[in-house]
C-alpha cells in the first residue's frame, strides 16, 4: 500500500505573512505537519507543494520532498485544493512514474495532531471500500439550529426547514452535526480524477474531539494554539 502526504503550503497569505512559516511548539507551522507524516506508521512517502523557495528549504530540512515546484498561478489565494492536488499528482506521474493508492492531506493551518489520528483516518478509507474519501469531522460549539439569516431586516433561521423553530430546542435536544475541521483528508487518485473531487459522493467521517482540534487563520489564533497546545507537543517530543 503506497500512501503518499501531500502537505500543501504556499508563499502568500493575507491573513498572517508567511504563515506557514509561523512557529508552534518550536518549530514552523509546515515543519509540524511534515512531523506529524513522518510519525505515521502508513505514510510511504512526505511530498510538500510550494511556490516558496524559503518553504522549500524549510521542509527539506525537515525531511519532506519538493521534487517540483507549485506554478504561480495555484498558489494564488483563490485557488482550491483539487488544482494543487492535480498538479502534484501528475507532476510526480511525469517526473517518476510515480502513482499512490491512497493520498492524504495534511494542512500545516492545522499544527496540532495526535499521532495515531493519521493512521487511523487512512484505515477508514482502506476498510470502507465504497468510501471516496475521508474528512476530518468535530461538533461544532456553536450549534447550526440556533445560526441565524437577516432577510427584510429580522431573523431568519437557517435551520428552518428541519424544525419550525429549530433555535428554540434545548442543547440536549440538539441532532448531531459536525463541521469539517480541516485537520486530516484522505483521499484516492480516482476521486480527484475522475470524480473532479477532493472528496468524491461517499465522505466517510472521521470524528475528532473538538478539543483536540485547532485551524491557524489569524495570529490570534496562532497565539491561543501556543497557549493551548505547545505543552502537549513538546512533552510528546
Amino acid at each position: 500500500m503506497e500512501v503518499l502526504a501531500i502537505i500543501p503550503a504556499r508563499g502568500g497569505s493575507k491573513g498572517i505573512r508567511n504563515k506557514n512559516l509561523m512557529i508552534f511548539g518550536g518549530k514552523t507551522l509546515v515543519a509540524n505537519s511534515v512531523i506529524h507524516a513522518q510519525n505515521s506508521d502508513l505514510v510511504s512517502r512526505i511530498v510538500v507543494s510550494t511556490d516558496s523557495i524559503t518553504i522549500k528549504d524549510e521542509a527539506l530540512g525537515a525531511g519532506a520532498e519538493v521534487p517540483f515546484m507549485r506554478p504561480s498561478d495555484l498558489a494564488e489565494d483563490h485557488v482550491l485544493d483539487l488544482p494543487v492536488f492535480e498538479h502534484a499528482l501528475t507532476a510526480l506521474r511525469k517526473i517518476e512514474n510515480y502513482e499512490p493508492d491512497y493520498v492524504v492531506h495534511l494542512r500545516p493551518t492545522a499544527p496540532y495532531r495526535m499521532d495515531k489520528c493519521v493512521d487511523e483516518a487512512i484505515l477508514r478509507l482502506v476498510n470502507d471500500t465504497d468510501a471516496d474519501s475521508v474528512r476530518s469531522v468535530s461538533e461544532p460549539q456553536n450549534h447550526p439550529y440556533r445560526v441565524f439569516s437577516i432577510e427584510n431586516g429580522y431573523l431568519v433561521p437557517i435551520m428552518k426547514h428541519e424544525h419550525p423553530e429549530p433555535h428554540a430546542l434545548r442543547r440536549q435536544d440538539l441532532p448531531k452535526l459536525y463541521y469539517y475541521n480541516c485537520v486530516i483528508d484522505v483521499t484516492k487518485p480516482s476521486t480527484i480524477f475522475n470524480k473532479k473531487s477532493m472528496t468524491g459522493d461517499r465522505i466517510h467521517p472521521y470524528i475528532m474531539d473538538p478539543e483536540e482540534v485547532i485551524d491557524i487563520d489569524t495570529l490570534r489564533d496562532l497565539e491561543i494554539a501556543n497557549l493551548m497546545f505547545a505543552n502537549r507537543i513538546n512533552d510528546a517530543r
